[in-house]
């Protein structure tokens, strides 16, 4: 018995592994930057270390400025 991908089912497998694998890098960066300011709860004003505006940046700028 052979399986035969038809081309939109093809299609439909990609389109769903490229929103799996943004939703990921968003979840990835939310979780960061809940770590960051759950270190910072304590004070009134959320000032940044240079490695948490760091770590943030770089989870940043794989989801881009949207």
């Amino acid at each position: 018995m052979t399986f035969v991908l038809q081309p939109w089912q093809l299609y439909l497998v990609i389109v769903a592994g490229w929103i799996h694998r943004q939703q990921q890098e968003v979840i990835e960066y939310l979780r960061t930057e809940n770590q960051v300011l759950k270190e910072k709860l304590d004070t009134k004003r959320i000032l940044l270390s240079d490695d948490q505006r760091r770590r943030l940046a770089v989870k940043g700028k794989i989801l881009g400025r949207k």
